[in-house]
Formats: C-alpha cells, sequence, structure tokens
C-alpha cells in the first residue's frame, strides 16, 4: 500500500465513506462561542463517530491529543480575514512538511473557478497538489464555482460539476463541495470525478431532518460522505448529532433512525 493510500485510509472507512467534521472556520471568520472549548468539542465528538476533522494550523498544534487518532485534513490556505473590504485571495501558507510534521492526513485548500481570484486560487491548488505528492500527502479542494461571489448560476448543477472535475484535474484526491440539489444531478457528478466527493453544510443552520436527509440522498446518490461543522457544533447536543451523522453514513440507517439516535425520545 502507499503512503497516499495510507493516509486516505484514516480519513475514510473500510467502506470508503467518511465523516468529517469542519472546524477551522476560526482561521477566517468571526468567532464562534460554540467552539470556545474546542479540545472538549473535538474529543466528544471524535468518540461519538466523526473520522476526521478539518483542522487550523493552531489547533493541530495544540489539541492533538484530542484528535483520539482520527483523520486530520489541515487548512493551509489563509492570509486573509472577514475584517478585509474589499476582499482578497487566499494564499498558501503552510508547506508539505510542516503539514506533516502537525501530523496531517491531508490538507485542504480551496478552487474557485469563475472567481475575482481564480488565477491566484486555481494556481495555488496545481502547486499545492505537486508538492505534497511528492510526499504522498493526498490534498482535499473545496471546489465551489465562483468561490463565495454570488450570481444567477454561480451554485448551478452544471457550475458545480465543473468545478469539481476541474479540481482534480488539477490534482486534488478529494473534494469537498456542495449538494447539487438533486440526486440525478449529484450521481452524475459523481461519475464524472474521478475522486471521492464529499458535501459541505454551508453557513446556514438548517433543520435536522432537512439536513440528515440532504446527506441520506447524497450518500444514495454516490456521495463519499460529508465535510459539516457549524450545523453540528453549533447544535446543542454536538455529540448525539454527531453520531446520528456516523450512523447515517456507515451504516446506511433510515432519516428516522437517525433522527431517533439524536433525539433518544422521538
Amino acid at each position: 500500500m502507499s503512503s497516499i493510500a495510507h493516509r486516505m485510509n484514516r480519513i475514510f472507512g473500510q467502506d470508503k465513506k467518511t465523516f468529517i467534521l469542519a472546524m477551522d472556520h476560526g482561521a477566517n471568520f468571526k468567532v464562534v462561542p460554540a467552539l470556545k472549548d474546542i479540545g472538549k468539542v473535538i474529543r466528544e465528538t471524535a468518540a461519538a463517530g466523526a473520522d476526521a476533522f478539518l483542522s487550523t494550523v493552531g489547533m493541530a498544534d495544540k489539541f492533538g491529543e484530542s484528535f483520539m487518532g482520527k483523520g486530520i485534513i489541515l487548512r493551509i490556505d489563509g492570509g486573509v480575514s472577514c475584517l478585509s473590504k474589499p476582499s482578497k485571495a487566499m494564499q498558501i501558507t503552510v508547506t508539505p512538511e510542516d503539514a506533516l510534521r502537525l501530523g496531517a492526513d491531508s490538507v485542504i485548500t480551496m478552487s474557485f473557478p469563475g472567481s475575482s481570484f481564480e488565477n491566484e486560487v486555481l494556481s495555488n491548488l496545481t502547486r499545492t497538489a505537486l508538492a505534497c505528492h511528492r510526499w504522498n500527502l493526498p490534498v482535499t479542494a473545496e471546489a465551489l464555482p465562483r468561490g463565495f461571489e454570488k450570481s444567477d448560476d454561480y451554485r448551478t448543477a452544471e457550475n458545480i460539476t465543473f468545478a469539481c472535475r476541474q479540481a482534480v484535474e488539477l490534482g486534488a484526491d478529494i473534494i469537498k463541495t456542495e449538494y447539487t440539489g438533486d440526486q440525478e444531478s449529484f450521481n452524475e457528478m459523481c461519475e464524472s470525478v474521478y475522486a471521492p466527493i464529499v458535501i459541505l453544510g454551508g453557513a446556514k443552520k438548517v433543520p435536522e431532518r432537512e439536513l440528515l436527509q440532504e446527506i441520506k440522498d447524497a450518500m444514495e446518490a454516490g456521495g463519499a460522505g460529508v465535510a459539516m461543522g457549524r450545523n453540528i457544533w453549533g447544535h446543542e447536543h454536538p455529540a448525539r448529532y454527531a453520531a446520528a451523522i456516523a450512523k447515517l453514513i456507515h451504516e446506511n440507517c433510515s432519516v428516522e433512525t437517525a433522527l431517533k439516535e439524536l433525539n433518544p425520545k422521538f
């Protein structure tokens, strides 16, 4: 087994599925009250069934033991913040050597075709993939057409599919992206992209049943799992929510069963 496959196996289970808990928000966005006690959140959700974590440099450095041996996907782009107006392109700020020193099993960087900064961001992805693959370190791409610049077509199924296919063509090994909205288009995308695709949760708080149903639909249509954060650690019972999602992903249970895992009195 190659080293890159070994590291992928620390993120994905034997069923080739994964539940990644995204906890990298504090690197660029506002301080989130739900993540004040980061170590506790990591430990409890790891014990509940999260397979891997999207981590920042600070988290990987200060809370290594809290991850309990689970996979670590390290955010390596940054250099900007939510306070910057107008926004600027993110820069690659971490080397593959430093990522490995921090215990990373993969790194993650953005892939925003059609955005104002596409020339920088897409070049970053290619350079990152080439540099990381020299160390057998898998690369995760957060592939979103036009990034966060809203337009009429910025989240069409066609454009999401293009963004994901482009990311693997530029060297990505794992894709994080939005659900296309229906199983037919999502299945078409999964069949068109030669890397595992995990869906993100987005910035909005989504009702429990709606989120679990979207995960179920994505998994049935060929998805490899999820990379979600605020809907889970922002929940009143993050560990129970994590357990419900893990059960949905790895045991292929029904949404109703997952809801009972989350709400025992349901």
